[in-house]
């Protein structure tokens, strides 16, 4: 992590409680609980989906103030069984959160989450918003056909060609009128060497592009095979499947259902993986929220202005609950 960054963030913490809880007959997910025990619930929602946490996901949270919650969604990071895609839909994730909650016995908690976590921490909240004290989110990403036509169908590609090649030249010419379903052919092909090699190639590409100036130790993450396949079957298998929303605009058309919770919006000016249209979107059909755009950032969390944001989001949070 850039040293620059490490002094926005609070120190590390170990989690005083690991867990696993069953919630299907396929699926069961590890969580964690770090901070203070008594402390005000906060829940962190990762990315990808297929991302997993890490423990550098604790940090943005004063751990005297906040019960720090860290789930690993299903077939990401520690959740069991690994990149598995039956029983993996939003609705299932969303049902999972509430599930740990009463499981938790957290009568309420703050949401927190960053790119495909954004979008979880919208669907969550808008399904559930009485279990719902803020809203912090990053890097918005609502889901829509024109956001994955822009990362996945060659918008993208214009300010990172060298990235792109790879990604693209995996294809034939004659498949490449939709890299997405392409790639989904090969992240369920029946061998496992297609499967990684499609996998690394659609991980490396988000990997490249997820901060301003390229960061070695994402890249080191996106050369790893285990991560490399939960991150992009698993995001396929939504994108294919357009995150199993009802409609298009079903996370915006639902934002008056989360008018009244306080939130906080912190999106990356130069975000290549989810350009700012997205945030900006959502800042005009949601005003009462905080809009903060960090004017020298990309997308990822672990940059040096947005991680400072976030941070400052939840202690603005941490004021108004003291109160």
């Amino acid at each position: 992590m850039d040293p620059a960054v490490r002094k926005d963030l609070y120190p590390h913490v170990e989690p005083y409680q690991t867990g696993r809880l069953r919630v299907s007959h396929v699926h069961t997910i590890y969580y964690e609980q770090s901070g203070n025990p008594g402390g005000h619930p906060v829940v962190f929602l990762h990315g990808g989906p297929g991302a997993g946490t890490s423990p550098g996901n604790r940090r943005f949270f004063d751990p005297e103030f906040y019960r720090i919650v860290l789930l690993d969604q299903r077939g990401a990071g520690k959740s069991t069984p690994h990149a598995c895609l039956e029983e993996n839909t939003t609705w299932d994730l969303v049902a999972d959160i509430e599930k740990l909650r009463e499981h938790l016995d957290i009568p309420e908690w703050q949401v927190f989450g960053g790119s495909w976590g954004s979008t979880l921490a919208l669907a969550y909240s808008q399904t559930h918003p009485d279990k719902v004290t803020g809203i912090v989110i990053r890097g918005i990403f609502l889901l829509r056909k024109k956001e994955l036509d822009w990362f996945y169908e060659g918008g993208a590609a214009a300010i990172f060609p060298d990235a792109w090649e790879p990604f693209r030249d995996l294809i034939p010419e004659d498949e490449r009128n939709c890299f997405i379903a392409a790639y989904n052919k090969r992240l369920t092909s029946s061998d496992p060497d297609v499967q990684i090699e499609a996998a690394k190639r659609w991980t490396m590409w988000e990997m490249l592009t997820a901060h301003l100036i390229q960061n070695h130790d994402t890249i080191k993450r996106g050369e790893d095979d285990k991560f490399s396949l939960a991150f992009a079957r698993i995001e396929n298998h939504y994108f294919v499947n357009k995150g199993f929303l009802p409609s298009d605009s079903h996370l915006l058309d639902n934002v008056e259902k989360i008018r009244h919770i306080k939130a906080f919006i912190v999106q990356g000016r130069y975000d290549a993986c989810c350009p700012m249209m997205s945030a900006w979107d959502l800042h005009k059909a949601w005003p009462e929220a905080e809009f903060k755009v960090v004017p020298d950032a990309g997308h990822s969390a672990n940059e040096v202005g947005i991680a400072a944001e976030l941070v400052s989001a939840n202690e603005k949070l941490k004021s108004m609950l003291r109160k």
